[in-house]
């Protein structure tokens, strides 16, 4: 029988590939077996393996007849995508400690940094520093609206001439070009808050140019908190871009409640049309420099003027005396609310209030002295970084539960046992899925995983993360929810997390048994645009 040639060699040809079709089918570099899957979606958590392969996902489902380098055991584990922390500041900390253990070891994989008006000016040469030194996480980047200005202006509270107007949102469009996810602004501080609103719609026009987000440290927290959450809606309404707000808050005593009011408006304008999304750090007490308690004004012309007011003593009691009226406003007594995170030139001032140091200077309690005290503790240094105990846990958990809010850590990379840093560096997402998902009950897992993972990749344009999906990158949390949860505190804040078994980033395995492995396979994210 004669046997037609064509038809031969195809036949020969799919035998030939049938074990190499088999062996893409059953080999990965790891497998996950038998986890719980919250995908990042929102939906309900399935019993399934994970296959991993060059460093993507390429399998979800039943994978009983797979093979793998490396084979992990997750039954009753949750395995989720990897956390997102859309509100960093590492600057100059991921070149000295790239590992980024305090990220790492909260399962976050990923961060989005240059906030509140804070970034590094040229986003090219940022990205090439990360390239070159490898570091644990994924680093996204906004333009500082703080650094544009201060390029251009310095730091005088003046308004921009057209020339200089243009300058800034040239600067903004080519950090764009380069890669940046959006501006950032951070309207309490010098020279940002010098600025109106109109300069800061030219330049949120310029990132909007290139699908960016406006992300926001708005102008206030406190009293006028409403006043602000409408500026940054109307400058992303204006500009035509989606609108971030940040570490989303209402502070001091008299304010206390009025998040009810402050979510109807991010609600409301949601419901015009406008594309608005908050951030939240789950603890009552924030974080920012001492500079904050001084009025603005005094910072205007750059350190040289600000020696010349503190040395002049008319200035310096005109200084002393806002600052305590101030105090009055917020209700409160004296600075015993502000804790020293830390001074350079005295160590031992950290971890102690403001009243503390007071004290330790020889001076009774009162709101005048404490301000002296203040004055002259920024005399010495560009920055001391404070803690300031301002919120209510009512107003935390009613914007906790607001289905448009993600979590984040407003935190730098720590170097262990550094300091008296806030504990949100180290315990932010095991502290919402210990305390506020197992324990309270406020919010479902599920719910509380894609506010880490996919809404906040939706929300800076990070299309291949996210969500535990075939063809995304495999940055993967493995996680028992029976155990997890944050150990560090305000009084001992250098403590890891605890409950996170592995932690995958871009396919390698970072983190193993609560410990980190030195692995540095993190990569600079760009938006899909």
């Amino acid at each position: 029988m004669r046997v037609n040639s064509s038809k031969y060699f195809l036949i020969l040809l799919i035998v030939a590939m049938l074990p190499i079709v088999g062996m893409a089918q059953s080999f990965y570099d790891i497998i996950i077996r038998n986890g719980k899957i919250v995908d990042g979606s929102g939906n309900p958590w399935f019993i399934a393996d994970v296959g991993i392969k060059d460093g993507k996902i390429v399998s979800v489902g039943n994978l009983s007849e797979g093979t793998a380098e490396k084979v992990i055991n997750a039954k009753g584990l949750i395995v989720a995508p990897g956390f997102i922390d859309v509100h960093t500041h590492i600057e100059g900390s991921e070149i000295r400690i790239p590992t980024a253990g305090n990220f790492i070891l909260d399962g976050v994989t990923s961060v989005i940094t240059g906030n509140c008006g804070g970034s590094s000016l040229n986003v090219a040469e940022y990205f090439r520093k990360i390239d070159s030194v490898k570091t644990s996480v994924n680093i996204a980047t906004l333009i500082g609206h703080n650094t544009v200005r201060r390029a251009v202006l310095g730091e005088y509270q003046r308004d921009p001439t057209p020339e200089e107007q243009l300058q800034m949102e040239q600067l903004v469009e080519k950090a764009m070009q380069d890669g940046a996810v959006g501006l950032s602004t951070g309207l309490i501080y010098v020279p940002g808050t010098y600025s109106k609103t109109e300069e800061v719609v030219g330049l949120a026009k310029a990132a909007s140019k290139f699908g960016g987000v406006y992300a926001s440290h708005i102008r206030s927290e406190g009293d006028n908190v409403s006043e602000a959450i409408d500026e940054a809606i109307s400058i992303g309404e204006v500009a035509n871009m989606p609108v971030e707000i940040s570490h989303f808050k209402v502070t001091y005593k008299p304010n206390w409640g009025r998040s009810v009011h402050t979510l109807a408006q991010v609600e409301g304008a949601r419901l015009r049309g406008v594309d608005v999304t908050i951030d939240q750090y789950p603890y009552v007490a924030s974080s920012t420099t001492l500079s904050t308690t001084v009025p603005s004004w005094v910072f205007s012309g750059g350190r040289d003027s600000v020696q010349w007011r503190l040395n002049d003593k008319a200035t310096r009691l005109k200084i002393k005396k806002e600052m305590v009226e101030t105090l009055k406003s917020k209700k409160l007594k004296n600075y015993n609310y502000a804790l020293v995170a830390r001074y350079a030139p005295d160590s031992t001032y950290n971890g102690k209030t403001i009243t503390e140091v007071n004290k330790l200077k020889g001076r009774k309690t009162k709101p005048m002295l404490e301000a002296e005290t203040i004055l002259e503790l920024i005399a010495s240094t560009e920055r001391v970084q404070m803690v300031y105990f301002s919120m209510d846990e009512a107003d935390l958990r009613r914007i906790l539960q607001y289905p448009f809010n993600m979590f984040a850590s407003d935190a730098g990379i720590n170097r262990y046992g550094t300091g008296m840093p806030h504990p949100r560096a180290y315990g932010t997402n095991a502290r919402v899925l210990g305390q506020y998902v197992r324990d309270l009950k406020i919010i479902h897992l599920e719910e509380a995983i894609r506010r880490m993972t996919s809404l906040p990749a939706s929300r800076f344009n990070i299309r291949d993360r996210g969500l535990l999906r075939e063809g995304m990158v495999a940055d993967v949390v493995i996680f028992d929810e029976a155990k997890v949860g944050d150990r560090a505190t305000f009084d001992k804040p250098h403590a890891y997390s605890e409950g996170f078994e592995y932690i995958i980033v871009n396919g390698q395995i970072t983190a193993q048994q609560g410990k980190h492995t030195g692995v540095r396979n993190g990569v600079v994210l760009k938006p899909t645009r």
